[in-house]
């Protein structure tokens, strides 16, 4: 996912049953990862790292390979900060990479993953969601014999419902509108062989030929080949990979209000899955502008000083599945400030309530409750 801050490294939790496609996914990112750098926690069950074997190919030495057991058993939230240090460890003042990746193992306890990321003490890095995996052919058969995926489809921030190429379009239909209706606020998307856009969950770097950031049809038109299933056919697919989803930029040179804002965030719709970019407040805080970084239900701000030689713009990208880009521009421009030049520092207030605290570890369990209430609280989410 997008780096909030040039500072911090996003870390996003890639979780499923097993053999529903995490590791598939995972080589898939690699694959159309655009330049970015990304580095991998890969956790097997088992004594021989199979799965991490096939990812460390891609990633040499900055795969972190954890074997023989369950990660969110084996280790606490001081032993992750250790495998968390050498991969956000910098190189001549640099990261060396730009998002993290943990896949868990199959029968890991996603919410316990996501618990240790937030309760790093790491600050080099920053939560960028859960993933969960499902597949589409043995969905009813998961959730029989493990009812929790009900749970783990609560906590997700985005579903990607795999192997979809398995079965009927009514069947796809059917699964799909199960996974919805158990996934909730989450964004959820259809996927055969694990191609999701990387655009979901990070900014692809340019490549040495281009300027710039990757544009979405540059992203598909990088996947105009086929690959190997695991039957070993050969099968067309579908290159455009951002089908799935929309996108909604917006660019305004009038200040927003931070209340409207602040409004619109902590009630943004179903499927609205990443938003990323900076946000003018214009006479609430004059020297910052605010980068957000939000994933899911989870928000965070990060105030720093305006680059001297850039106009004072608010600039957003909201990403999502099953939304109205339309209506999302609309209420964006409705949370445009009426008095820019006037001061309202109570409505900063709740701005500054989703900038990192040293409390926030401490209230990481209601995050990941898919029970709790979502009005506005002192916690980094909607």
């Amino acid at each position: 996912m997008s780096k909030a801050s040039p500072q911090q490294i996003p870390v996003v939790v890639l979780a499923g049953f097993l053999g529903s496609g995490k590791t598939t996914l995972l080589n898939h990112l690699l694959h159309r990862s655009g330049g970015t750098r990304i580095g991998a926690i890969v956790n097997d069950f088992g004594s021989i790292e199979i799965d991490a074997m096939a990812v460390a190919g891609q990633l040499g030495d900055s795969t972190v390979a954890l074997g023989n057991g369950c990660l969110c058993c084996a280790v606490d939230a001081s032993e992750l900060d250790v495998y968390l240090e050498k991969l956000t460890r910098p190189v001549n003042d640099v990261h060396a990479i730009d998002v993290i990746v943990i896949e868990a193992s199959g029968i890991a306890e996603p919410q316990e993953l996501v618990r240790m990321v937030l309760a790093s003490d790491n600050p080099r890095i920053v939560y960028g969601g859960l993933i969960e995996v499902v597949d589409t052919a043995e969905f009813d058969a998961t959730r029989e014999k493990h009812p929790e995926v009900e749970r783990h489809l609560g906590i997700a921030d985005l579903v990607v419902v795999n192997k979809g190429d398995r079965v009927g379009p009514d069947e796809r239909e059917r699964v799909l509108g199960a996974v919805r209706a158990a996934a909730g606020r989450a964004a959820v998307v259809s996927a055969s062989y694990g191609r999701i856009d990387p655009a979901l969950l990070f900014d692809c770097r340019p490549t040495g030929e281009r300027i710039g950031q990757l544009s979405f049809d540059d992203l598909h038109r990088h996947d105009d080949g086929v690959e190997d299933d695991d039957q070993g056919s050969r099968a067309a697919h579908d290159t455009h990979l951002h089908a799935a989803y929309d996108s909604v930029a917006f660019s305004s040179e009038v200040p927003m209000d931070p209340r409207r804002l602040i409004a619109f965030l902590d009630s943004r719709p179903e499927g609205l899955y990443r938003i990323k970019g900076y946000v003018d407040f214009g006479a609430g805080d004059t020297g910052n502008r605010y980068a957000v970084h939000a994933v899911g239900r989870f928000l965070r701000f990060y105030p720093e000083p305006w680059p001297s030689d850039e106009e004072r713009l608010t600039q957003l990208v909201l990403i999502g599945s099953g939304i109205d880009p339309t209506d999302l521009g609309k209420q964006l421009d409705a949370a445009k400030s009426d008095a820019p030049h006037t001061v309202d520092e109570q409505g900063m207030w709740g701005v500054l309530r989703y900038v990192q605290d040293k409390g926030e570890a401490e209230e990481v369990a209601d995050y990941v409750d898919p029970q709790a209430d979502l009005a506005p609280d002192p916690l980094p989410r909607s």
